[in-house]
């Protein structure tokens, strides 16, 4: 969202509330690493190791430990923003108090419309799963991302959301499944299923790892969350290194153990995590994964879809966005203009694919984009509050740098992401000009 906030951006060297201050909130460093496990451990995991293994091979193992390397930067970037900085508004907040509110804007416009592009893949994953069980092919992996997109939509127009609750024990279930997989199918594995090792040639890394960043994208919830610790100087770091650990452990074993037991089919699969469990424990596996895929990419949707279409009111509701989807962005009320805007544009996303043969990869790559160049402002802001010269300010420059790398990795498809930031400062700029026009006749 935008921030209305003018205050100073000179950021304090204390990391926790003043001596004798009031508790910022109720929520504790195990709750805290939950949340922040279930905003990255996502639809990724369900089918990201056979496509990065299809773009590298074995090699792909390279970009998912770049990934996980870089996710510590840029996690503890944002942690130590959320500890100095506790707001709601998050990297939206952070950005705005450094470089003005047209930035902010491109932040929030990157965010809304990443939704929409990233729905159809998202969808397509869990399709893929449910068509591995009942047959049908690719019709019926289309037909399940049909019915998800339209099913969480109206479920969101009706009012009716998942809890948080709901989601972290979706998370856990998820988490529970990938440990489960890995240990029951490391026993089939052979270090020969590695070899060649990079099929494709080394530089198929860099698009892997930007394809990867679909699986790693919500480390920026950390600073959003850290107004709802008691102690955000102490908690936020902590909290964010348990999921940190947790989620590059799962990250890196799942995509591991899908090379060495799979090998090279690892990258026909459109049901890895189905192959795998099969693999190791046999039987009628598929359709347990099956629902437990559909079930997760219904909750991440349902995530995306409630929080897109409240950020794209709210966007409206300060100027950033067309008046016109600005209803329902009060407290309680249900966004519904935002929300048919999103999925419309995720059905027609989906069309669009399906008829120009695009596949899933594309999209991916296009909402990646918007979450990397978030990540880019997000870090840079980072550069620009934190205290010059200290630790966390040079940990905010490698991660500046590191996402940097990754934006150009995107290859074209950045101009998706930048094209939106554009859009969204040239709306704003509009707007601001309009207003002033205003003001003056009114004046004379």
């Amino acid at each position: 969202m935008l921030t209305r906030d003018r205050r100073s951006s000179q950021a304090s060297d204390s990391t926790d509330p003043a001596p004798g201050a009031a508790p910022t909130g109720s929520l504790t460093i195990p709750q805290g690493s939950a949340l922040a496990i279930s905003a990255v451990l996502g639809t990724g995991v369900i089918t990201l190791p056979a496509i990065a293994a299809g773009i590298a091979g074995p090699a792909s193992l390279v970009a998912w430990l770049a990934l996980v390397l870089l996710s510590v930067p840029l996690a503890s970037t944002f942690a130590a923003m959320g500890a100095r900085f506790p707001d709601g508004g998050g990297v939206s907040t952070y950005v705005g108090r450094a470089f003005g509110r047209r930035a902010s804007a491109a932040v929030g416009w990157c965010f809304f419309f990443a939704v929409p592009v990233g729905a159809p893949p998202a969808s397509l994953m869990a399709g893929g799963y449910v068509a591995d069980v009942v047959g049908g092919g690719h019709r019926t992996a289309v037909a399940v991302a049909v019915c998800l997109i339209l099913g969480v939509a109206l479920l969101n127009a009706a009012g009716l959301r998942l809890s948080g609750r709901v989601q972290l024990v979706m998370t856990g279930t998820l988490a529970a499944l990938m440990v489960v997989t890995v240990v029951t199918a490391l026993p089939h594995a052979r270090l020969g299923n590695l070899t060649p090792f990079a099929p494709h040639g080394w530089s198929a890394v860099g698009p892997a790892a930007a394809l990867l960043v679909w699986g790693f994208a919500g480390w920026e919830a950390v600073a959003s969350l850290a107004g709802d610790y008691r102690r955000p100087g102490r908690d936020v770091p902590r909290a964010t290194g348990v999921a940190l650990v947790v989620v590059g452990v799962l990250y890196l074993a799942l995509a591991a153990t899908s090379l060495l037991v799979l090998g090279a089919a690892t990258g026909d699969s459109q049901a890895p995590l189905s192959d795998l469990l099969a693999a190791g424990v046999g039987g009628q596996v598929r359709a347990v994964t099956a629902a437990v895929a559909v079930l997760l990419t219904f909750g991440a949707m349902n995530a995306y879809y409630a929080g897109g279409s409240r950020l794209g009111a709210s966007l409206a509701r300060e100027g950033a966005l067309p008046a016109y989807l600005a209803r329902g962005s009060g407290p309680g009320e249900v966004p519904r203009r935002a929300l048919a805007l999103i999925a419309v544009e995720s059905l027609a996303g989906l069309v669009v694919s399906e008829v120009l043969g695009l596949g899933f990869t594309p999209l991916m790559l296009l909402a990646t984009g918007c979450f990397t160049l978030v990540y880019v402002l997000g870090t840079g802001a980072a550069v620009r509050l934190l205290p010059r010269g200290t630790r966390v300010w040079w940990t905010a420059l490698v991660a500046l740098a590191s996402v940097l790398v990754l934006l150009v990795m995107n290859g074209w498809h950045v101009l998706w992401a930048l094209g939106v930031a554009v859009a969204a400062v040239g709306y704003v700029s509009y707007r601001e000009r309009a207003r002033a026009g205003r003001n003056a006749r009114r004046d004379t």
